[in-house]
This record gives structure tokens, C-alpha cells and sequence, in this order.
């Protein structure tokens, strides 16, 4: 079981904390071709423009760039095809709901691979505004400014 459990990640959009507020994450497989999951494995993915919408009771991701695999002589895949998130309708129903409220819409956070297959982490956001960014970066150094002053009293 431990196994199974065991995370390796991939990517991680670090953009996304900064410009949108997390609401919800969800965990969230991804329907690959057998050269996307080689790419994947050795780093050659970008999340950072991608994002997902809902249609017809489907998840779809759009603007995930998976680069071609070297070593596949099939030809290789479309980099930015849109690919299904495999969801349970229960799960679908939830993020449907989240995701009509004005301003929220389905970002990922992380590609990650827990035992063999891969997941995404995905999250219903609210983009935030140029203002907010800014006081959220003044914030976080305060914040370190504070660690580093307590750590040299110690």
C-alpha cells in the first residue's frame, strides 16, 4: 500500500497562488497517449497557461503543453491537444456548481505521479486583481521578515 501511495511530482504551477485565490483542490486523473506519459515522466510538460472547463458532463484540459517524446517513432502527438480529466460524475455535479459562481473557473496546481499513474491536482479559483497580487507579495515578505527576526533573536 505504501507504494501506491508514494507521490512523485512532476510540475507544479507555481503562478497560481499568486494570481488566483484557492477556493477547493481536487485530485484528477488525465486520459494520456503512451508517449505523453514518457514526456511527462521526464519533465517535458509546461502547466503554467493551461485550464479547464466542463462540457456536456466532461472535464476537459486545454493548453497543456506535453512535449513529443524523442524516442517514439510513431510520429508523435498534437503538444496542446485538449485532453479528458477522469472525474466521477459526483465530482463533475460539484465543480459544475463551483464553477457557474461569477468568477471561478478550474486551474491546475500540479502534475504528479502517485505509484504509476498520473494525476492532476486541480483547483476551483477566483482570478485575483494587479492590487490584491500586490498586497499578497507585501504580506508574504512581511511575513519572512518576521521569521528571519525571530530566528536571529533565537
Amino acid at each position: 500500500m505504501a507504494e501506491t501511495d508514494d507521490i512523485q511530482y512532476v510540475v507544479r504551477n507555481r503562478k497560481a497562488r499568486r494570481d488566483y485565490q484557492i477556493s477547493s483542490t481536487l485530485e484528477a486523473g488525465i486520459e494520456l497517449q503512451g508517449c505523453e506519459v514518457k514526456s511527462i515522466r521526464a519533465g517535458k510538460v509546461n502547466i503554467s497557461d493551461a485550464y479547464a472547463y466542463i462540457q456536456a458532463g466532461q472535464v476537459f484540459l486545454r493548453n497543456l503543453h506535453i512535449s513529443p517524446y524523442e524516442m517514439d517513432s510513431s510520429g508523435g502527438h498534437d503538444p496542446l491537444r485538449e485532453r479528458r480529466l477522469l472525474l466521477h460524475k459526483r465530482e463533475i455535479r460539484k465543480l459544475t456548481i463551483q464553477t457557474e459562481q461569477k468568477g471561478m473557473t478550474l486551474i491546475p496546481l500540479a502534475i504528479y505521479f502517485r505509484g504509476k499513474i498520473a494525476k492532476i491536482e486541480l483547483a476551483v479559483a477566483v482570478g485575483r486583481k494587479r492590487y490584491d497580487k500586490r498586497q499578497s507579495i507585501a504580506k508574504a515578505e512581511a511575513d519572512r521578515r518576521m521569521r528571519r527576526a525571530t530566528k536571529e533573536e533565537q
